[in-house]
């Protein structure tokens, strides 16, 4: 108790009401931002965030802002910023009109699109549902499955020389015909195809996982609803099951697309993307790593490469954002 004729001092309050009703004790000096945030979390925060977006920006966005530049230019990459020439389009007019590896390329990374999005994702759907389904050792499967995906597509393309050589491969050696072997590689008319076959295998266990996860979120009431309503296991997937993986499929239809126009070690490993395996990438490489040096030139290149992406990548965003808004 304070003597009479004092007053007793003031308490600066340190305790909040808590959601519970209870007090939450709040640190003398530390200020809030907000409800939830104190000073040193949205520090911590602009130093992560911000070290993100930097590394992002240096690493993806420069060059690719530098390459649109550049692909406006005339530059072997030897000399100074002085050295490089302003040529407007003309590396444009030329890629379409003078360059003989052009449009097979972009021909190929178009059926490479087509291939795994029509082929290898839903392979890799129905895999997921198969595994879903708690079939015995789904475990062991799904790790069969999935096995492939930790190989890089280099990898893969070293295994499809064993599997599809000429002289030694185990694919002409099971036929039997040594005298007259099939060139499953250097025939430009089906050694596309055998790459394509092959980068599959890699993409179906990345979508069946992904699938995978999708189907476990899916609230089992919806299934029992479908069935009650006397719906059969193929109305329930396709009216029910399927639309509520709408995101999945969004973001497998994005990755889908940057694998196929980023495929460029598995036909580089075979034959360095040459004799019917010419890729956009490949034809990157060739232009401003090689020995022709023409930055200019190769980065036109990888502008229509960004390009082609940008297109596929921007459609299933707004796809996904249009599905969003009507929900």
């Amino acid at each position: 108790m304070s003597r009479p004729g004092r007053t007793a001092p003031v308490r600066r309050r340190t305790a909040r009401r808590g959601h519970g009703g209870g007090r939450q004790e709040v640190p003398r000096g530390v200020r809030r931002w907000g409800r939830s945030f104190t000073r040193r979390d949205v520090a911590v925060l602009g130093v992560l965030l911000g070290t993100t977006v930097l590394l992002d920006v240096l690493v993806v966005w420069g060059p690719a802002l530098a390459s649109v530049g550049l692909s406006f230019t005339s530059w072997d990459g030897i000399g100074g910023i002085g050295d490089i020439r302003w040529v407007g389009g003309d590396n444009y007019a030329h890629l379409v009109e003078d360059y003989p590896a052009f449009w097979p390329a972009v021909r190929h990374n178009l059926l490479w699109v087509a291939f795994l999005g029509l082929l290898a994702t839903p392979f890799g759907l129905l895999l997921a549902v198969l595994v879903d389904r708690g079939v015995r050792f789904s475990r062991f499967y799904q790790s069969v499955l999935y096995l492939p995906v930790v190989l890089s597509l280099a990898v893969v393309g070293f295994m499809a020389q064993l599997l599809l050589g000429t002289d030694q491969g185990v694919v002409n050696t099971l036929r039997g015909n040594r005298n007259d072997p099939v060139d499953w590689l250097g025939d430009s008319r089906v050694n596309l195809w055998m790459m394509m076959l092959a980068a599959s295998w890699r993409h179906t266990g990345y979508v069946m996982i992904l699938y995978l996860a999708g189907l476990k979120a899916v609230d089992p009431a919806l299934k029992e609803a479908a069935a009650l309503d006397g719906a059969n296991e193929r109305q329930t997937f396709l009216r029910v099951t399927f639309p509520t993986l709408r995101p999945v499929n969004v973001i497998v239809g994005v990755i889908t697309v940057i694998e196929a126009l980023r495929a460029f070690d598995i036909v580089y490993a075979v034959n360095k993307g040459r004799n019917g395996l010419e890729l956009l990438s490949v034809l990157i490489t060739d232009n401003i790593v090689g020995e022709a040096s023409r930055i200019g030139f190769g980065s036109a290149i990888a502008v229509v490469l960004l390009g082609v992406s940008l297109v596929f990548v921007v459609t299933f965003l707004v796809q996904e954002l249009r599905g969003a808004r009507e929900k």
